[in-house]
């Protein structure tokens, strides 16, 4: 497309391309952003360096001219979207970028592979935390997925209000609080279960947790105590019926006089587990392969269409030169025009997702878009606790209904303004 545009002359045409969903993974009541602070940072790396261009050559994927413009690309143009952790419906216009035609299309790949992935995670992650309530979720998923996702994923988790991750590349990079737990292999290792328990104690302190369920439950926590005592932090369950596992293992630790030690459950968990578990007397949730593959839905379907471009000379074209695009492709049809999001509020609780072509908010809205690029320039970045304490307050502010794991549509409907 780039290679054309620049032969025919419209690759300078100053174009809007939006991101959204056409609809959520079913089930699902609304879908969180995620991966902006990533799409950020991968956007002020994105170049096209000489070993790629003599790749290009070599294969002959462009022509000449189109190396020569590669070789100098630069995005010069504006992206907003919704703040990252923010909450989002079909058809939010979740990113908006906004640049000339070559700039813009060069982006779509890299704005879906980051946002469908990192928006996917978060979303099976939400469900997660508000099944636990404030009962702490760990991320401890990085052995089954991609080693790169794993990152992204222990990022994208935290934002949707996981306490911490196994992933001590997404603590070295991001900054999330990383925590863990030893493997039954380490045991296995030891002649003898005091003997593992021992070492670990020796090495990380009385409050860490041991894992109990490597030959005998009652028999590890009784072990766990006398090497630990009091101060033990917690006991891990990753095997069999954990809620009458997790009954049996509170009455035995307080009956050995441990009160305060915790109740950690593993085991391939998912939303729907962790809240069957409510009433048990478990204290912290680690959470693997559902967590990373979205719960199902490994990617959240957004799309990167173009839905306007600016022309002057066409009569069509708006008072401020855009002229609104939208494809009529049965099934896959767009809406024209450059979009804002509002969330339509009423006594503080949402009502309606509002989609309009006009930046300005009615009263009873919240502008829901934010400036991420401008001119080129990244001025849209913060910090992760930033978006982390946005999702809290987006979800709190959808219906009760946004919150149930039943099947349903949309929490509050999409209305174009």
């Amino acid at each position: 497309m780039l290679d054309a545009a620049l032969r025919d002359g419209t690759a300078d045409r100053r174009v809007a391309f939006a991101v959204f969903a056409r609809g959520l993974p079913a089930g699902r009541r609304y879908g969180v952003v995620a991966g902006t602070g990533r799409l950020l940072d991968a956007l002020g790396r994105f170049r096209f360096d000489a070993d790629v261009l003599d790749f290009l050559a070599r294969e002959r994927v462009v022509s000449g001219p189109t190396l020569d413009w590669l070789a100098d690309a630069r995005f010069t143009g504006d992206v907003r979207g919704y703040g990252e952790g923010e909450t989002y419906l079909p058809g939010s216009p979740v990113l908006v970028v906004e640049g000339t035609f070559g700039e813009a299309v060069l982006l779509e790949t890299l704005v879906l592979s980051i946002l469908n992935h990192d928006c996917a995670v978060a979303a099976a992650a939400s469900r997660m935390t508000t099944a636990a309530g404030d009962r702490p979720c760990l991320d401890m998923g990085s052995r089954r997925t991609h080693e790169g996702a794993a990152v992204a994923a222990a990022r994208a988790a935290y934002v949707a209000g996981f306490e911490s991750t196994s992933n001590l590349a997404a603590h070295a990079i991001y900054g999330v609080p990383s925590a863990g737990t030893s493997a039954h292999a380490f045991t296995l290792l030891h002649d003898t279960e005091s003997a593992a328990f021992a070492a670990q104690v020796e090495a990380l302190g009385a409050g860490t947790t041991l894992l109990v369920d490597t030959y005998d439950v009652p028999t590890g926590i009784r072990t766990a105590v006398e090497v630990a005592g009091p101060g033990l932090g917690a006991v891990r369950l990753d095997s069999g019926d954990l809620a009458a596992e997790a009954v049996r293992a509170r009455a035995l630790l307080d009956e050995l006089g441990n009160e305060r030690t915790g109740v950690v459950v593993t085991s391939d968990l998912d939303e729907y587990a962790v809240a069957a578990l409510a009433a048990a007397p478990v204290d912290r949730y680690g959470i693997g392969t559902s967590l990373v593959t979205g719960s199902g839905h490994p990617t959240a379907g957004l799309v990167y269409k173009l839905v306007a471009r600016h022309d002057r000379d066409d009569p069509a074209s708006g008072d401020d030169g855009w002229l609104a695009v939208a494809k009529a492709s049965a099934g896959k049809a767009t809406t024209g025009g450059r979009p804002w999001g509002f969330r339509r509020l009423a006594e503080g609780r949402a009502v309606a997702e509002v989609v309009r072509t006009r930046p300005e908010a009615q009263p009873d809205e919240r502008p829901l878009m934010r400036d991420l690029v401008r001119g080129g320039e990244v001025v849209g970045a913060e910090p992760l606790e930033a978006a982390r304490a946005r999702h809290a307050l987006s979800r709190a502010e959808l219906p009760d209904q946004a919150r149930r794991l039943s099947p349903g549509g949309p929490a509050i409907p999409t209305e174009r303004g």
